[in-house]
Parts: C-alpha cells; sequence; structure tokens
C-alpha cells in the first residue's frame, strides 16, 4: 500500500515547481495568440531547393511591399517559411506572392489563411466563454453527483471544489508549458489549442470522478479507518486502473504526434501535457485536497 495522501506535501510542492515558471511565463507575455485570436493573415511558403532564404531578407522584401513593420517570418521545416501578415485582402496577396516568386525562383504558396480582427476576438472571446461553462457545469455535476455523501467527512460541494481544483491545476500546467515555448521559440496558439484545453477537461474530470466515486463507495463500509486512511485505500485501488487508461490514450497520441503531420503536432502536444498532468492531478492532487480540506475544517 503506497502512502500517497501522507505525502500530499511532496506533490503539492512538485506541482508548484511545474506551474510557477508557467505562470511568470504568461505575466511576461509568453503566451502568444495566433492570428485566430488576434486576426491576420498567414501564409506558409516552401523552396523546392530546400534552401530558405535569410528570414531578415525576406522580412525586407515584403515590408518593401507593405510599408508594415508588423511582419514576422519563422522558419518551419528545412524548406519552409511562415510569414505573419496583418490582414490583407486579396489583391495585396498577389502582390506578396508575386514579390516573392521573383526573388526566389523555386519558391511556391503551400498555404494561405486570413482573419479579419473582429472574427478573432469574437472567437478568443467565445473560447474563454467555453472554459468557464464546462468549468461551472463540472462542478455543478459533481456536486450532484456527490449528494449522497453529504453527511460524511466531507461535504458533496467539496468534491466539486477538489475537482475544480484539479483542472485548474491542470490549465494552468498546459498553458504554462505553452507560454514558455511561446517565450522560447515563438509558438502560437489557436483554436485547436482550445479544443485541447477542453478535451483535457473532460479526460481529467472523468479520471478525478472515478477515484472519488470509490472514496464514496469505501465511505459507506469503512466505519473503523480515518478519513485520511479512507482516501488513501481507495486512491490505491484506482491508481492500476488510472495509470493503464492513460497510457494506452499517451502511446495513440504518442504514434499521431510523430506520425500525424505538422498541422497537428502542437494539438496532439497540448493533449499528451494535459493527460499527463491530468492523471497526476487526479491521484495527487485532487484526492489529497479532500483530506486537507477535511483536517482544515475540523480545526
Amino acid at each position: 500500500m503506497y502512502k500517497i495522501i501522507q505525502k500530499r506535501r511532496i506533490w503539492f510542492i512538485i506541482s508548484a515547481i511545474i506551474i510557477i515558471p508557467g505562470i511568470l511565463a504568461i505575466a511576461l507575455g509568453g503566451l502568444k495568440l495566433g492570428i485566430d485570436f488576434t486576426g491576420g493573415s498567414l501564409m506558409r511558403v516552401s523552396f523546392k531547393s530546400g534552401n530558405v532564404p535569410a528570414l531578415s531578407e525576406v522580412k525586407y522584401l515584403i515590408n518593401e511591399e507593405l510599408m508594415d513593420d508588423n511582419i514576422r517570418v519563422q522558419p518551419l521545416d528545412d524548406d519552409e517559411i511562415t510569414i505573419r501578415l496583418p490582414d490583407i485582402d486579396n489583391e495585396t496577396h498577389v502582390r506578396v506572392t508575386s514579390k516573392l516568386q521573383e526573388y526566389y525562383p523555386d519558391s511556391s504558396e503551400q498555404s494561405f489563411e486570413s482573419i479579419g480582427p473582429t472574427i478573432g476576438r469574437e472567437l478568443r472571446d467565445k473560447a474563454i466563454i467555453a472554459v468557464i461553462v464546462v468549468l461551472i457545469f463540472i462542478i455543478i455535476y459533481i456536486s450532484i453527483a456527490f449528494r449522497k455523501v453529504s453527511g460524511g467527512a466531507v461535504k458533496s460541494w467539496v468534491y466539486g471544489l477538489g475537482a475544480l481544483v484539479a483542472l485548474f491545476h491542470d490549465i494552468l500546467i498546459v498553458v504554462g508549458i505553452f507560454a514558455i515555448m511561446g517565450k522560447l521559440f515563438n509558438i502560437e496558439i489557436d483554436i485547436l489549442f482550445i479544443t485541447a484545453l477542453l478535451t483535457v477537461l473532460g479526460f481529467s474530470v472523468h479520471d478525478t470522478i472515478v477515484v472519488y466515486d470509490r472514496v464514496r463507495e469505501r465511505l459507506k463500509s469503512s466505519y473503523n479507518e480515518t478519513f485520511e486512511i479512507t482516501v488513501n485505500h481507495s486512491v490505491n485501488q484506482t491508481l492500476i486502473r488510472s495509470l493503464n487508461t492513460s497510457f494506452t490514450t499517451l502511446l495513440v497520441l504518442l504514434a499521431l504526434y510523430l506520425f500525424g503531420g505538422q498541422s497537428i503536432q502542437l494539438f496532439v502536444l497540448a493533449l499528451i501535457i494535459g493527460i499527463v498532468a491530468g492523471t497526476y492531478s487526479s491521484v495527487f492532487i485532487a484526492s489529497p485536497f479532500l483530506v486537507v480540506w477535511h483536517k482544515f475544517s475540523n480545526k
């Protein structure tokens, strides 16, 4: 029997060590929004020769055409670059493409997408609302599902609060890591990132409910145990199941990350980080939270 709950301070410290750098990166502007949220245009250009020209040179050429300093040119692959532009019309797009073709005959445009700033703001606002609504419904559902244990060591709404703490833990880890990557590698988030966050929330709360449900069942029959021991037994009984479920899911995601193509790599990476964080939080954050709350309320 592993003493997981008894060593809760260690798990809380580990989480803090992971989360705090991410929060600092967010505060320092590391979380970079893609054109889905800010509006603008994005071109992906490849070079048949495999020789990508100097990024500063490409930026200078386009800036000369558009007279706009808000242009970002970044490497994508060994033979590809992305060009981030303000929102441009079709005529301007043709001019930029023609100029690139003129100076780099071996270049070819692979994709082009453009989103207006109004639509970008609307998507950003709706994404935030979607995450908040999901969190509210999760805590309501858990509070109702565990209403029959309100007479136990902790009230039913505490289970919902514990799940909410775990979910915030998972969101902070995923968003924090992407903020760090944004600061170091200029990684941007798009609407797929929000989809990944919502998926992670669903997976994490499912794992947490499995553990909490075992606690609820054990409370009905374990009259001679302290609440801390009951929770620890419950966690140990569901530990292998949680690890096996997460491991098999991660195998599929790892295959998608390696072979699924570059367009979904960041989406899959967010899922991988979130599922690891969700499995960890269900066992090492949400369950110890019940014991911490119980001890605090008794004082």
